[in-house]
């Protein structure tokens, strides 16, 4: 199913790539960027700094106050965020028309000129903004640190992806402001950035835009690292057990998957759709439908870029279920896959379950210019919107449970389970 988003790209001389793609559906503008740093490119002791420059970006630069970010293009009926993750950090606003060229200077002016305002003070507020956020977000919620635990036991202590995006408390406390220059210079370049523009503009005004205010930003930022060479699935069995206080017995069933954008993860996420990631799952017909052992079943197949991805199978166990019994179900359905294959059924139930959500995806100008900054960054193919799904309607049958031999087979899984702490009995 050949998709026609239109898509026009360019490279300004200091290496800003540029995509746009008119959309006159509506008289918005989306200004989304991706910078070519996220919490793989962080080393030993200096865990925590992509992320920390995501909130930094807000608290103004050489000609933005702290906060005007905001205010200014909310004021204009704007919205606007930033995100963090292990491969990119990105900042996106979508404003009406008029209020792009708005959007773009102030872009450029903290990706330009961030560091004249970043101030002690600045640095020690964002910091303690972090340390909240980790609070609230992982460590005082119910399972809120399975996924690092996930990484912690998939992926080898040193690699890219072993250490959270939040990053170590104790590493941001350690973080001078000279160590915060130095990060921002080695990172944030033009020529380390892609902006995409989506929305009702021309190729040509949205080129002349991106050159008037960002074209005279130096080409600042180091050269990347090549990326790893890919990890091959774990040697044997991982089990890692969290007593705590939480609302049942929970496992993360876990597993080291292809690189991103390649056939094999296409065909390896299919597989883990075809297990446990719809309504028609093996998995979730077998444990949550037949037998009634767990009360939900969900699975994932996150795209890295350095070496590896990850897959995982979330399984809620019911109340008065032993969590070894379903773990052992779930390795049982693992061999049957391996051995027979997805069914017609299933194969297609997958592909039509990826084609709903990419379709999903791309009819907001929002994440589709998200999408297309994401592969342009990360594969250099503007036009990925365009084709993933022929690519990944190629998929075959045999190729899904071939991916599943490699890279779902029960002796590479990672186990972490958060169990619900036995209560001492009272005096």
């Amino acid at each position: 199913m050949r998709l026609d988003y239109p898509i026009h790209e360019t490279t300004l001389g200091n290496g800003l790539r540029v995509v746009v793609s008119p959309d006159t559906s509506v008289p918005t503008v989306t200004v989304n960027l991706w910078v070519n740093v996220g919490s793989r490119h962080e080393v030993a002791g200096r865990t925590g700094f992509a992320h920390l420059f995501e909130h930094l970006m807000f608290q103004g630069s050489r000609n933005v106050a702290s906060g005007e970010h905001f205010t200014r293009l909310m004021a204009e009926g704007g919205r606007l965020n930033a995100t963090t993750w292990f491969d990119r950090t990105n900042y996106f606003e979508t404003v009406p028309k008029g209020a792009y060229e708005l959007a773009l200077w102030m872009e450029a002016d903290r990706h330009g000129h961030l560091l004249d305002a970043v101030t002690q003070e600045n640095l020690d507020n964002q910091r303690d903004v972090v340390k909240e956020e980790k609070r609230q977000r992982y460590d005082n919620v119910p399972y809120g640190k399975a996924l690092m635990e996930v990484y912690a036991a998939v992926f080898p202590a040193g690699h890219p992806y072993h250490h959270p995006t939040i990053g170590s408390m104790e590493d941001l406390d350690a973080a001078s402001l000279e160590d915060v220059r130095a990060f921002f210079r080695r990172y944030y370049g033009p020529n380390n950035t892609v902006l995409t523009l989506v929305g009702d503009l021309t190729a040509d005004e949205g080129f002349a835009a991106a050159e008037r205010y960002f074209g005279w930003l130096p080409a600042s930022a180091e050269p990347s690292r090549p990326n790893l060479s890919q990890l091959p699935p774990l040697s044997h069995p991982v089990l890692v057990d969290r007593p705590g206080n939480v609302p049942n017995d929970r496992l993360h069933i876990a597993f080291r998957l292809p690189v991103d954008n390649t056939p094999d993860f296409f065909a390896a996420a299919l597989a883990v759709d075809a297990l446990g990631g719809l309504s028609t799952s093996r998995l979730v017909q077998r444990l949550v439908r037949r037998e009634q052992v767990a009360n939900a079943v969900q699975a994932n197949a996150m795209g890295f870029v350095d070496g590896v991805s990850l897959g995982f199978f979330v399984v809620d166990v019911a109340d008065g279920q032993d969590p070894a019994r379903l773990e052992a179900a779930v390795v049982e359905e693992l061999h049957r896959f391996i051995s027979e294959g997805p069914t017609d059924v299933e194969l297609e139930s997958a592909l039509a379950q990826s084609e709903r959500s990419w379709l999903s995806a791309l009819a907001g100008q929002e994440e589709r210019a998200d999408l297309i900054s994401q592969h342009v960054l990360l594969h250099s193919d503007p036009q990925f919107v365009n084709t993933f799904l022929d690519r990944i309607g190629a998929v075959s049958a045999e190729a899904v449970k071939a991916a599943a031999a490699r890279w779902l087979h029960p002796d590479t899984r990672a186990v972490v389970r958060h169990l619900v702490a036995e209560q001492e009995n009272a005096a």
